[in-house]
C-alpha cells in the first residue's frame, strides 16, 4: 500500500512507519490530497505527521488500529481474506426478520468469533438478518459504539477487521445476511483527530452528539459514500444501518442520503446481489424510502419508533415523556395500519405538528418495528427490558405484536428468552476526566426527565457493562424456555401464512377498546387478537376461523367467538387459508 491523506489543512505531511527509520516526506497533490512514496506491507505499523507534530495521527481511513486511536494504524490488506461464501447471492429485506446485538455483550467473550459461534441459535430461532451495533474504533475496551472516531477501522478488541470478515463469511454459511450500524452524524470524543487533517466538521454547528458533520465539503461527502462502499464491497456486508439521518444537515442540490443510495444501487448491479440501507430517523418523512422518481431519497427502509411507542404504552402504562400522545389503544391501530402514528398531528413532547402521512403504495416492509432496541432499553435510566417490567402474559403479548407486525420485524438479543440481564448505558473512557463528565451528564439528563437518580447506573463502572452481558445458561429454563419456544413459533407461523409478509397497506385493517382493553388486527384471511386487559374476554370471530396460535393454553374458540385469557393473544384463521 502506497500511503495518501487528505490533508488540506496541512502545510507539510511526513509518513511515520517505524520500521523504515526516519519520517519520509509525502507531496502535497491536488484537491489537498498528500501522497507518500513508500510502499507498505501488510501489517506495517504507520502514520501521518502533521506540520512537524512530535506525535503521529492514525490514517482517517485506517483499517486497522492495533494500539487504540491514539496509536498508529496498520495496513490491512481485505482482498487477502478467502473468502468460502461464493454460492451467497444475498437477501432482501422483505419479508426478512432482523436480528439486532452488540458484539461486546452478545457474548461472554465479547468478540466477533465468539459471536460466530452462536449462530445457530439465530437460524434455529428463524432469523434472516444479523444486525450488528457500529463497531468502528473508539477509544477504550467497551461501548455501545457510537462514540467511533475511525470509521474505517473495526474495533481492535472485539477481534479487527479479519474477525469481521470470518464473521460475516460464517453469517452466509448458514443462510444469514448482516446489516452492520454505521454512523455519520458525528463522531466521538476521544481519538477524532480528522479537524487537524481537513474541515470534516462544522464547528459552529452541532447536534446532540457534537459538532455536525460538514456535508458541503466534497471529500467529506466521499469520505461518507467509499466508506459504505467498504464495508458492502470488501466485507461483503448485506445492508447498512445509517444512524440519527436526521441529524445529517445537507443543503446541497442531492442530498447525502440520496447520493449513498444511488452508489449502493450502482454497487449492487455491479456485485449482483441486493444491497440494503436501514435509515433511523426522527422525521416520520417518508420520502426517505420513497423513489426517487417521486422525489424521494430511494433508501429501502426506515426505522418506525411509533409503532414501538404504542406497543409499549399498551403493554405497560408508561406515559410520561414521549409516550404520552400513545395513552390510547387506538395509536396501536392506526400505527399498526399506517405506519406512522404522527403523521401531521400535535406531538405535544415537541411541542408541534410532526410527521408526513405514508403514501399506502409503499410497501409496509419498508417500516423496520420492533419492541425493544438497544435505545429503547439503554436510554432508560436502569435499562431494564420489558422482561424486567412485564407478567410472562405481556412478555408473551410482546412476542406476538412484534413478530407478527405488518413491518419488517426486528428482536434486540436475548429478547428471544425474555433474558433477565438489563442492557445498560457503558463507557470505558480512559480520561478520568471524560468519564466523570459522561457519568454527570447522565445523571442529569435522567433527572430533568423526572427520574430518580440513584436508579442509574455509573456507565464507567465495569460492572454495568458486565451486567448488560446476556447469560446464555438461562434461555432453557422456565419462563425463558416458554417464551423462546412461542418466538420459535411465531416465527415459523410468519414464514408459513403468505398474509403474513404481505406488503399491502390495504390488507391492514384494526380495530381497539381503550375500555376493554383489547386490540384486533386483521391481515388478509388472518387476525391477530389480543386481550391486555386482566379480565376475561370474548371477542366475535369468523366462524369458520379456528385457532392457530395461542399465549394461554387456556383460549377458546368456538361458535363464532374467541375466549382470550387475561393478559394473552391468539392467532386466528380460516383452514382455506
Amino acid at each position: 500500500m502506497i500511503p495518501e491523506v487528505w490533508a488540506p489543512r496541512a502545510s507539510k505531511v511526513a509518513l511515520r512507519a517505524p520500521a523504515r527509520g526516519e519520517d519520509a516526506p509525502m507531496t502535497r497533490e491536488d484537491g489537498g490530497w498528500w501522497r507518500g512514496r513508500l510502499e507498505l506491507a501488510g501489517g506495517e505499523e504507520y502514520g501521518f505527521v502533521i506540520d512537524d507534530a512530535v506525535v503521529a495521527r492514525p490514517d482517517p481511513r485506517s483499517r486497522r488500529q492495533p494500539r487504540g486511536v491514539h496509536g498508529l494504524s496498520a495496513v490491512f490488506d481485505a482482498a487477502a481474506h478467502e473468502w468460502s461464501d461464493s454460492s451467497w447471492t444475498g437477501r432482501q429485506l422483505a419479508g426478512g426478520v432482523v436480528y439486532e446485538l452488540h458484539i461486546g455483550t452478545f457474548t461472554p467473550e465479547g468478540t466477533l468469533d465468539a459471536a460466530a459461534r452462536r449462530l445457530g441459535h439465530l437460524v434455529d430461532l428463524g432469523i434472516d438478518f444479523v444486525e450488528l451495533l457500529p463497531v468502528n474504533a473508539f477509544n477504550g475496551v467497551h461501548n455501545w459504539g457510537y462514540d467511533g472516531v475511525l470509521w474505517y477501522a473495526v474495533h481492535e478488541p472485539y477481534g479487527g477487521p479479519a474477525a469481521y470478515q470470518r464473521f460475516v463469511d460464517a453469517c452466509h454459511a448458514v443462510g444469514l445476511g448482516v446489516i452492520q450500524d454505521v454512523v455519520y452524524n458525528h463522531l466521538g470524543p476521544s481519538g477524532n483527530y480528522l479537524p487537524e487533517f481537513g474541515p470534516y466538521l462544522r464547528d459552529a454547528d452541532s447536534n446532540a452528539w457534537g459538532s455536525s458533520v460538514d456535508l458541503d465539503e466534497s471529500e467529506v461527502r466521499r469520505y461518507i459514500v467509499e466508506n459504505a462502499q467498504m464495508w458492502l464491497r470488501d466485507y461483503h456486508v448485506d445492508g447498512l444501518r445509517l444512524d440519527a439521518v436526521h441529524a445529517l444537515k445537507d443543503s446541497g442540490p442531492v442530498h447525502i442520503l440520496q447520493e449513498l443510495a444511488e452508489s449502493v444501487d450502482a454497487l449492487s448491479t455491479h456485485l449482483g446481489r441486493p444491497l440494503t440501507l436501514i435509515a433511523e430517523s426522527d422525521l416520520n418523512d417518508a420520502r426517505l424510502i420513497s423513489a426517487r422518481e417521486a422525489g424521494g431519497y430511494g433508501l429501502t427502509a426506515q426505522w418506525n419508533d411509533d409503532y414501538h411507542h404504542a406497543l409499549h404504552v399498551a403493554l405497560t402504562g408508561e406515559t410520561t415523556g414521549y409516550y404520552a400522545d400513545f395513552a390510547s389503544l387506538a395509536s396501536l391501530a392506526k400505527a399498526s395500519t399506517r405506519g406512522f402514528f404522527h403523521d401531521g398531528t400535535w406531538s405535544s413532547f415537541r411541542g408541534r405538528a410532526h410527521g408526513h402521512p405514508i403514501d399506502p403504495r409503499i410497501p409496509v416492509w419498508r417500516l423496520v418495528t420492533f419492541s425493544q432496541d438497544h435505545d429503547q432499553i439503554g436510554n432508560r435510566a436502569a435499562g431494564d427490558r420489558l422482561s424486567q417490567t412485564l407478567d410472562e402474559g405481556g412478555i408473551a403479548i410482546a412476542a406476538v405484536l412484534t413478530v407478527l407486525s405488518p413491518f419488517t420485524p426486528m428482536l434486540f438479543m436475548g429478547e428471544e428468552w425474555a433474558a433477565s440481564t438489563p442492557w445498560q448505558f457503558f463507557t470505558s473512557h480512559p480520561e478520568s476526566e471524560l468519564g466523570a463528565a459522561t457519568a454527570r451528564g447522565r445523571k442529569a439528563e435522567f433527572a430533568r426527565m423526572g427520574w430518580d437518580e440513584s436508579l442509574v447506573p455509573d456507565p464507567q463502572d465495569p460492572e454495568t457493562f458486565l451486567r448488560s452481558k446476556l447469560r446464555w445458561d438461562e434461555k432453557d429454563a422456565g419462563t425463558h424456555a416458554r417464551i423462546l419456544g412461542l418466538y420459535r413459533d411465531l416465527l415459523a407461523l410468519r414464514r408459513a401464512r403468505r398474509e403474513l409478509t404481505d406488503p399491502d397497506f390495504h390488507a391492514l385493517t384494526a380495530t381497539a377498546d381503550d375500555g376493554a382493553r383489547w386490540f384486533r388486527l386483521r391481515r388478509g384471511g388472518t387476525e391477530i387478537l389480543v386481550n391486555f386487559s386482566a379480565d376475561l374476554a370474548r371477542l366475535p370471530v369468523d366462524g369458520s376461523r379456528r385457532l392457530l396460535l395461542s399465549t394461554d393454553a387456556a383460549a377458546t374458540s368456538d361458535d363464532g367467538f374467541v375466549t382470550l385469557p387475561p393478559r394473552s393473544a391468539v392467532v386466528v384463521a380460516s383452514p382455506a387459508d
